[in-house]
């Protein structure tokens, strides 16, 4: 009996770059195809730029309008939505990708996110980029108005991330990320919190967060406000990364996060 392929299987064939539907998926139905049109626009590919999607990336991913099966008003609204040829339709999620009208909103996906369980735009001029090799099962991924979420290439996420960028913030991860089970990324707070006298809000609004190449992310990692993590680092279990910077090559664990331990790295195996 043929078994479908594990976890690590499905992985490394992303990382491969040949991504498949899972074994026994059935066949999208013929409405339920990419119907693809031009290349990459000039304008969305500088919207892509000015967000940290290197040239050397967009020039190795064949790019192509979506013109259909999309609701009618996803073209009218200034909306597009790019896809590499190829990739398995993902029913559920394009769904998800259009329960809202908004209005000139950017996707582009180059990975399969059908095991994704919900990725919603919640407002107009949002930005949502899935480079190659990604890997995001039961993740939850919210992009508010203004804001914009990249995921530049090979970024796996073991189990139920969660990322929110609302408020004109945006998160932004470079290639080659290891993000174990429930990590939170969200760049602010979600809810208001001010002062009872004079109404000043106290918390952050709409931050940055940016991870650098080679980044590993631990279980239940919260990484939320103005944050950057420097390449080849490594966030702890349960720890809380809160407005901080932190340079490569960093262990950082805690609540609130701290430097442990200077000049690391870290590799996927687990070789002694």
């Amino acid at each position: 009996m043929t078994q479908a392929p594990s976890l690590i299987d499905r992985l490394n064939i992303r990382r491969r770059g040949n991504v498949s539907p899972a074994v026994g998926a059935a066949a999208p139905s013929p409405e339920e195809r990419w119907v693809l049109g031009e290349r990459l626009s000039g304008a969305h590919r500088e919207r892509l730029a000015a967000l940290g999607v290197t040239s050397d990336l967009l020039d190795r991913l064949d790019l192509r309008a979506v013109d259909g099966p999309l609701p009618p008003w996803w073209a009218r609204r200034g909306n597009a939505l790019y896809v590499t040829p190829g990739l398995p339709w993902p029913a559920d999620r394009i769904r998800n990708l259009t329960e809202l009208k908004v209005s000139n909103a950017l996707v582009v996906l180059a990975s399969d996110i059908e095991d994704a369980t919900w990725v919603r735009l919640h407002g107009d001029d949002a930005t949502f980029f899935v480079g190659p090799g990604c890997l995001l099962p039961q993740s939850e991924i919210h992009c508010h108005a203004g804001s914009a979420i990249v995921l530049t290439e090979q970024v796996t996420c073991t189990c139920r991330g969660q990322l929110d960028a609302r408020n004109g913030g945006r998160i932004v991860a470079h290639p080659d990320q290891l993000w174990a089970s429930d990590v939170l990324l969200a760049t602010d707070d979600m809810h208001r919190l001010q002062d009872a006298e004079t109404g000043a809000r106290i918390n952050g609004y709409g931050g940055v967060i940016e991870l650098g190449r080679h980044v590993w992310l631990g279980r239940d990692a919260v990484v939320t406000g103005n944050v950057t993590i420097g390449e080849d680092s490594v966030v702890g279990m349960r720890s809380l990364v809160r407005n901080r910077t932190f340079e490569a090559g960093t262990a950082i664990a805690g609540t609130p996060g701290r430097a442990v331990r200077t000049g690391v790295t870290w590799t996927r195996e687990d070789a002694p």
